[in-house]
């Protein structure tokens, strides 16, 4: 397993090498007229040629075979992977909550895995985005998968994943995330024997480091804590299924070979790991509750000021410390959508049956907040200062409403008495000096 290196990708403006091989990497010029060492060279390109400098993405990759070589794709099933455009079922008001997906009875790796929760948008126009979850108990040896429809943002929240891409390796053990460009291919193993977790798919633009204003120059999550593959590569030959997702289906193409046999690059469009306990929490320290945007990771931004696409954020360990305040999270009604899921710990806005691995959907003007277990726990709380150091949370939230999968609405892990945890909330209004 090779390690991994500290790179610098705060506007993903900057270059980066590696080779695994001395020698692999040309030194002076892109394209040779015969690369060192025998190897092909191609070029990934992961935005328009003429973006903007500082949000350009490209490489160029020096590889024992070129992509082009696999028999032809043809339409595979697509079991529970679904895609925007979304309209298996309407959009509903409706607050919904999942339990934790099961980990498989049958031989089931990551791929296999994946069951769409709900989405919005369309990969064609580039707009919007899809939640999965996904639960795996066998590795991906002989099969590669990459996806033409957009970037995943995967979320581990029980099991390690080996991520062998393109470019390196990567290890994500919970409380990690990695960002897997789109077009990246890439297979899973599973060190620890089962994995589970969540998956964003963003159609639109590159998520990136959100401006911090006037927080300044640092904050938030800190562009030397993301983590890139050093280069490494297999050299197999064999009986392999590559995979891909395109236009809102599942392809699957016979190839003689590891399409993992990228020897040297140089660019700055690669997946990249990042740690969530990293996460610098920026709140207040006087009172009342600053808006959830300072909890905000990544952002595919709009061509609209100040609207992203889909935002990710994380909620870790942090001190709270606001004084005459309801601690909690208020009770609110959002312009954007929240799918919310508990990767460790508790979550201060739900009671104690929101185990890890649960996740929580509030559409676009749906009202939602602390359960009335929450609300009493957070109205009597003695306002000490207080570490919460029991938790990590995330928060996948997007500028259009979420349109759930027919599995989402019929699956028993979705609890339909849901809404009765609101129904316990008492009325307490009284007016002063009335003789009530």
């Amino acid at each position: 397993m090779a390690s991994t290196e500290r790179a610098y990708l705060s506007g993903f403006g900057n270059e980066f090498t590696s080779e695994a091989v001395a020698g692999a990497l040309p030194r002076d010029q892109n394209t040779p007229q015969k690369p060192p060492l025998g190897l092909y060279i191609e070029e990934l390109n992961g935005t328009a040629f003429t973006a903007p400098r500082g949000i350009s993405r490209s490489m160029w990759t020096y590889r024992i075979r070129p992509s082009a070589m696999h028999k032809p794709f043809r339409p595979r099933d697509a079991r529970l992977i679904r895609s925007g455009p979304f309209n298996e079922v309407p959009p509903t008001p409706n607050q919904l909550r999942w339990k934790a997906i099961p980990i498989p009875s049958e031989p089931t790796d990551f791929i296999d895995g994946v069951v769409t929760i709900g989405g919005n948008g369309d990969p064609a126009a580039q707009s919007g985005a899809a939640i999965h979850v996904y639960a795996a108990n066998i590795s991906m040896r002989d099969r590669f998968f990459y996806n033409a429809d957009g970037e995943w943002l995967i979320v581990p929240q029980a099991g390690t994943l080996a991520l062998h891409t393109e470019f390196g390796h990567l290890d994500a053990e919970p409380g990690h995330v990695v960002l897997m460009p789109r077009g990246v291919k890439f297979r899973v193993e599973l060190p620890d024997g089962t994995a589970r977790g969540f998956i964003c798919e963003n159609y639109g633009q590159h998520l990136r480091l959100p401006d911090l204003g006037p927080i300044g120059t640092f904050g938030l999550a800190n562009a030397r804590d993301f983590e890139a593959p050093v280069a490494a590569f297999e050299d197999r030959e064999g009986d392999f299924r590559l995979i891909a997702k395109y236009g809102g289906g599942i392809w699957e193409a016979e190839i003689d070979h590891s399409p993992l046999d990228i020897v040297a690059w140089r660019g700055n469009y690669l997946p990249f790991r990042y740690n969530l306990y990293k996460f610098q929490c920026i709140n207040t320290v006087t009172f009342d509750h600053p808006d959830p945007s300072i909890y905000c990771v990544l952002a595919s931004p709009t061509s609209v000021p100040g609207t992203s696409n889909m935002e990710f954020g994380c909620f870790p360990p942090r001190w709270t410390v606001a004084e005459h305040t309801f601690r909690p999270p208020p009770f609110h009604r959002n312009v954007a959508s929240e799918f919310l899921g508990l990767i460790a710990g508790k979550y201060i806005g739900k009671g104690d049956d929101f185990g890890p691995g649960s996740a929580s959907l509030h559409n676009c003007m749906s009202g939602h907040g602390p359960d009335a277990e929450a609300y009493e726990r957070g109205r009597t709380a003695e306002l000490k200062p207080q570490y919460l150091d029991d938790t990590l949370v995330f928060l996948f939230e997007t500028q259009l409403p979420i349109r759930p999968t027919r599995f989402a609405l019929e699956t028993d892990l979705l609890e339909r008495d849901y809404y009765t945890h609101w129904q316990g909330l008492k009325k307490n209004f009284g007016l002063v000096g009335t003789g009530r």
